[in-house]
């Protein structure tokens, strides 16, 4: 995945990294009769510059071929909202027909036509990322480089599943649910459709933290304005457990004066990106950047790497901590909070949602600190649920 602040140029770069392969690697010789285990470059932005870029007719929501390895796929988010929200909807509305039960919320759900749902937090954005993550599990392809460019806050986008699925379970718990189709016969198909939601919020989530597959890419000007943005996409990969890979400094965009990127970071490498010595309006000039895209290592990061240990005594006694690490842009806007089995992490003004592991959704929180690498979080156990005996 591709991100960055607007105007850093994250459109070429993705690109121009989906037409390159990573160095060592050799492209797929599948058929080329059929665009199996090619590169699909995927765009989000309904104005995005690519299909210029790249010389092809805009076609959202169909691939189309690019080179005999390359196929671009359009996204805009009002045709994915008309054309997947409707057979959700469907599945609502027949599920609160048969159970003739008065579920106001649910049948407002069901309600709401596909033109509406921008008001909904969310719903747009895990439509978007549903489509993306049907693409990567379909074994049609060998890589996928998604542009996240005319995405104003990328970060708030890749949490729109988990956020759609914390709403959901607010609206109707999921062990409420099953209790109540086990009891009802007539509400199985109800929470079956919300299960169905439900489960894709999970499953999305969980392959955008996933290090083994994928890898985040940041983009930024070659000035102090890209300088600031890394400090605080860095901060924010670690607190959602995203796996950045690189940052790629765009010296073919200068919005403001020189300034010079530095990163101490095991996980992250530093790229340049030269400026263009032609217009980059078709593939072979975009080659000649000679952008590289990092492929996923494994490691995970931050929240995603998160580690539990027993600090010391034993029973109510016993003192739990969770760490990981964490950068702090202004440790002064750091902050915490509470929601059942969520550590609320607030980080230079954007709150994520940690969830915890069980054995701490049974503690209550008693100290937490910042060493200047890591934070460290402290729990004991809740008298009132903590299982006798232990």
């Amino acid at each position: 995945m591709v991100l960055g602040p607007g105007g850093s140029g994250i459109s070429v770069v993705a690109a121009a990294g989906a037409l390159r392969r990573e160095r060592g690697r050799p492209p797929s010789r599948a058929p080329l009769s059929r665009p199996g285990r090619h590169t699909l470059l995927i765009t989000i932005d309904r104005l995005s510059p690519t299909p210029d870029l790249l010389g092809v007719f805009r076609l959202p929501g169909s691939t189309v071929a690019v080179s005999s390895g390359v196929h671009l796929l359009t996204l805009e988010r009002l045709q994915s909202v008309e054309q997947t929200w409707s057979a959700f909807a469907g599945l609502l509305t027949a599920g609160i027909r048969d159970t003739k039960l008065n579920l106001p919320m649910l049948g407002t759900l069901a309600g709401i036509e596909s033109a509406e749902l921008a008001t909904l937090p969310g719903v747009e954005e895990f439509l978007l990322l549903r489509r993306i993550r049907d693409e990567a599990v379909s074994g049609s392809w060998e890589r996928i480089v998604v542009d996240l460019s005319g995405v104003a806050d990328a970060f708030a986008l890749l949490r729109a599943p988990s956020f759609l699925e914390q709403g959901i379970e607010r609206l109707w718990p999921r062990h409420r649910r099953l209790a109540a189709a086990t009891e009802r016969p007539v509400l199985a198909q109800l929470a079956a459709a919300i299960d169905t939601i439900a489960r894709d919020c999970e499953d999305i989530a969980e392959v955008l933290s996933d290090p083994h597959v994928l890898a985040g890419h940041l983009v930024v000007a070659a000035d102090a304005r890209g300088a600031r943005a890394v400090a605080q996409h860095l901060a924010l990969a670690d607190l959602m457990g995203f796996p950045l890979r690189s940052v790629l400094v765009n010296r073919g965009v200068r919005a403001g004066e020189p300034a010079e990127v530095h990163i101490k970071d095991r996980h992250v490498v530093i790229r340049m990106v030269e400026a263009a010595a032609a217009p980059l309006d078709r593939p072979a000039r975009l080659r000649k950047l000679a952008v590289t895209l990092a492929e996923p290592t494994g490691d995970a990061r931050g929240s995603g790497a998160a580690q539990v240990r027993t600090v010391c005594g034993t029973g109510l006694d016993t003192i739990f901590e969770m760490s990981w690490e964490q950068r702090l842009p202004d440790p002064q806007r750091f902050d915490l909070g509470r929601s059942g089995d969520d550590l609320l992490v607030t980080v230079d003004g954007y709150r994520h949602a940690v969830r915890l592991p069980s054995v701490l959704r049974r503690c209550d929180v008693v100290e937490a600190s910042w060493d200047g690498r890591s934070v460290r979080v402290r729990f004991a156990p809740d008298p009132a649920v903590w299982p006798r005996g232990q």
